[in-house]
């Protein structure tokens, strides 16, 4: 199946909703809003917000109740991004094909659009039209998936390992937290508005190929270019950071990216939007080929 036009209409009602849930950029403090809506509006596969919206309409939900969520969890994957760009992290120039936060507006401003991002992403979810006990367990799920034990933690060890030998199981830590946690957590949340018991099914669903799209990001880091990035080459091998192509080489690891998006396809057999779900799935690690 084409997937980018599977995924359009999904992307497009995330766009839109982005536009009208982040704050007016001439409204103060300007500055802010403007660095908050120039990193959450820029270009993305927006594969997050996705997800969620087909997990909801995959268990008998519609994508319309899900909206506010997925756009709070892209919110959140903005936050981050902005916040790894930063001097004191990853000190990256290019995101998405364009500057990053900080060297548009300065770090100032981009660790505080960070900051403004979380915070209204909770303020997003509390605010939806969810009964409270939906509301309730979106905020432990999103909570969970993003805090020590999810992607800061994850970001955290990444961090910490830099320049370091890192054995399979440290590794594999980072990555299920800094980037299988929060594409897990959108699988499962868009399952919470449906009627059929498939969370299980659908979280598990959501760490295989969240693990595989890190692999697949790892071995492009060090065989892409930035044009097919939107961001700098190389620069994980030039940090010396824990990556898969460094612990197990290249075609090791592309080999381990396609065999989790497999699972992942087992893993959504029999679910409504299957094929769909496959092949999200497949386009986790398409760009290896």
């Amino acid at each position: 199946m084409d997937i980018e036009s599977s995924l359009r209409p999904y992307i497009q009602e995330v766009n839109a909703r982005l536009e009208q849930l982040l704050p007016s950029p001439t409204e103060a403090p300007e500055a802010l809003h403007e660095a908050m809506r120039y990193s959450c509006l820029a270009p993305g596969k927006r594969l997050r917000p996705a997800l969620a919206l087909i997990c909801a309409e995959a268990t008998g939900g519609t994508r319309q109740e899900a909206l506010d969520v997925a756009c709070a969890i892209e919110m959140i994957h903005c936050f981050s991004l902005i916040h790894d760009d930063l001097p004191a992290i990853d000190n990256d120039d290019l995101r998405r094909g364009l500057p990053t936060c900080h060297v548009k507006f300065g770090e100032a401003v981009a660790i505080l659009a960070g900051d403004a991002l979380f915070a209204l992403a909770f303020e997003t979810v509390a605010q939806q039209k969810a009964s409270p006990g939906i509301t309730v367990e979106c905020m432990k799920i999103l909570t969970a998936s993003v805090g020590s034990y999810g992607l800061v933690g994850g970001e955290t060890i990444d961090i910490l390992s830099e320049g370091k030998p890192v054995d399979a199981e440290t590794l594999e830590i980072i990555h299920r937290r800094k980037t299988a946690s929060l594409i897990s957590a959108s699988c499962e949340i868009g399952s919470l508005f449906g009627t059929s018991d498939a969370r299980q099914k659908l979280k598990q669903y959501g760490e295989n190929i969240g693990l595989a799209f890190q692999i697949a990001d790892d071995v492009l880091n060090e065989t892409g270019t930035a044009d097919q990035l939107g961001k700098a080459a190389g620069s994980d091998r030039e940090r010396q950071k824990a990556t898969y192509p460094a612990v197990y080489g290249v075609e090791a690891s592309r080999a381990k990216a396609i065999e989790l998006a497999q699972i992942a396809v087992q893993n959504v057999a029999g679910l409504h939007h299957q094929e769909l779900l496959a092949g999200m799935a497949k386009y986790s690690v398409e760009r290896l080929n």
